[in-house]
């Protein structure tokens, strides 16, 4: 079943590969004997349905979870259930793509006015004047 980001936009089966290993925390005996954690990996590089700079955008969101081979690996062991941290993993995958949806907004330099800069050189004006006072008169 493919995993939907958006309206347009839903990732194949294909495109990702699920791995369960076992995983600590609680759960007594049955950690012990039960793969629950998941280790979802997710082919980005390869992904036909995702645009190039969708892919740069994804890649810098992963940051440590991005392979050398350009895939993304997320593992969940939160929950008990191996079908529930699944679940998890593919929330998770689908609130990263979509975030890396979200185009930023470019960076508009702002300039200092010319009456602040003015401002500024006469404070500090003043202020070497007042200085200037306080020191000991020459003879």
């Amino acid at each position: 079943m493919p995993l939907r980001i958006n309206d347009k936009i839903a990732l194949e089966d294909w495109e990702m590969t699920e791995q369960f290993v076992r995983a600590g925390g609680p759960g007594g005996q049955n950690v012990n004997k039960v793969s629950s954690a998941v280790e979802l990996r997710f082919e980005a590089e390869r992904s036909p349905n995702l645009p190039g700079p969708v892919k740069a955008r994804l890649r810098r969101l992963a940051g440590r979870r991005w392979t050398k081979e350009g895939a993304l690996v997320l593992q969940v062991s939160e929950e008990r259930s191996q079908a529930r941290n699944r679940e998890v993993a593919r929330e998770r995958l689908a609130e990263l793509v979509r975030a890396a949806f979200v185009k930023p907004k470019p960076r508009v330099k702002t300039k200092v006015s010319a009456n602040q800069k003015r401002k500024r050189v006469e404070a500090k004006k003043r202020r070497g004047e007042v200085k200037a006072l306080r020191s000991t008169p020459s003879t």
